[in-house]
């Protein structure tokens, strides 16, 4: 039996995926054997020993120690691209709305009193200070190319808008999905050049923290609208005040309301919306779902932002799982240990990522446990799992 602990409130949709049979699910586990959770913020002292997996229904992990997981080789899953559509069709709001200045023009109509004789004629000559642009012909510039960016930027192409955009990690899968008239800049500069919407779809990492500063945003378009629905760091919001206040920037939206930001003119935060929709939590939910249920009965990993990705068929009732440090000659020791141990190999995968591996092993017999303690005992390796049978892990 299986224990998940959960923290947050997940959609019914992913946790029906674990059978009552196998899985005890609740927000209560003195041993959990995963913990599932969506924002709430993961301390180290909040995970026990047993823990062998962490899942993340959404796609940001900053609020999750993915370092001290890591050594100690357990897993960090989340779900890329399971909200991409919440958050664009946000994105794309963002835009309209800035581009036809409908959050000062909503705020001018509810400050209007109602018994005023001349209303009319108050919105009449009022509403001349709120006129906007269209899209098609603009350049939106996407910094970020992935499931997210990679949506916008189509459907902006749908709109009529032109589309600049940069990414030097894009990945083959997602340069696939693009289309063909997206142009690709040389730089992020290359992008606040000559962009009248800029919006931003990256993690946020050391090297992406306050990549949009003063330099940068002394070189953008006048009047140019930024768009953050990605992670709050990415933008330094003293440089977004000072920029809004020389008016060489006309708007900033973003997800994430701030002290700094509250009332300043021509900021619009919305209330950490981007993936606020009944569909992302529902998609989010069961794509992590089924990550740790395949992770706990197979050893498959798939989207772990820690993790190579590893899968292998299943040809044998006994599967070993390891996690362990990219060292030379480890799959050496891990083999020469089972032979010793008159263990027949009958298939193997080993994959690493970064400081990390991970490999999954196949035996024609059962491991006992003096040969699991002389695997684990191997200088690098970080955890050791036997998993179920498959007649063990079915419904």
């Amino acid at each position: 039996m299986f224990q998940i602990l959960v923290l947050n409130s997940i959609s019914a949709a992913g946790l029906k995926r674990l059978p009552g049979a196998r899985y005890r699910v609740g927000k209560e586990a003195a041993n959990p054997d995963a913990i599932l959770l969506r924002s709430h913020p993961l301390q180290v002292s909040e995970i026990p020993e047993s823990v062998k997996a962490v899942g993340r229904a959404g796609a940001g992990v900053n609020n999750i120690p993915v370092e001290e997981l890591t050594r100690r080789g357990v897993p960090v899953f989340n779900a890329p691209g399971a909200n991409a559509n919440a958050v664009k069709e946000l994105v794309l709001a963002a835009m309209l709305i800035g581009a036809r200045n409908l959050a000062p023009a909503l705020a001018f109509t509810q400050a209007l009193p109602r018994e005023a004789t001349d209303f009319e004629s108050r919105v009449e000559e009022g509403k001349k200070a709120y006129a906007g642009v269209e899209l098609p012909g603009r350049t939106l510039g996407v910094i970020g190319l992935g499931a997210i960016g990679g949506l916008v930027a189509d459907t902006a192409i749908r709109m009529g808008m032109k589309v600049l955009g940069y990414d030097p990690d894009i990945t083959v899968d997602s340069a696939w999905r693009l289309p063909a008239s997206v142009r690709k800049a040389q730089s992020v500069d290359e992008v606040m050049k000559h962009s009248d919407f800029i919006t931003l779809h990256l993690p946020l990492l050391p090297q992406t923290r306050h990549l949009i500063n003063a330099e940068r945003l002394s070189g953008i378009r006048k009047g140019a609208v930024l768009l953050n629905f990605a992670r709050e760091g990415i933008v330094d919001e003293d440089a977004v005040k000072s920029a809004l206040a020389d008016k060489r920037l006309k708007a900033y939206l973003c997800d994430f309301p701030s002290p700094g930001l509250a009332g300043v003119a021509g900021v619009v935060a919305f209330p950490h919306l981007g993936a606020s929709t009944a569909e992302a939590e529902e998609n989010c939910a069961v794509m992590v779902v089924d990550q740790l249920r395949d992770f706990l009965e197979q050893g498959t990993v798939r989207h772990a932002v820690n993790f190579p990705s590893v899968e292998m068929p299943r040809e044998s009732a006994y599967r070993i799982a390891i996690s362990n440090a990219n060292v030379p000659n480890m799959v050496g020791q891990i083999s020469t240990t089972m032979a010793r141990s008159g263990l027949n190999i009958h298939n193997m995968v080993n994959k690493s990522k970064g400081d990390m591996a991970y490999t999954l092993v196949d035996l024609d017999s059962a491991a006992d446990a003096e040969t699991i303690r002389r695997i684990t005992s191997i200088a690098g390796v970080l955890s050791v799992r036997v998993l179920p049978s498959p007649e063990e892990g079915a419904e």
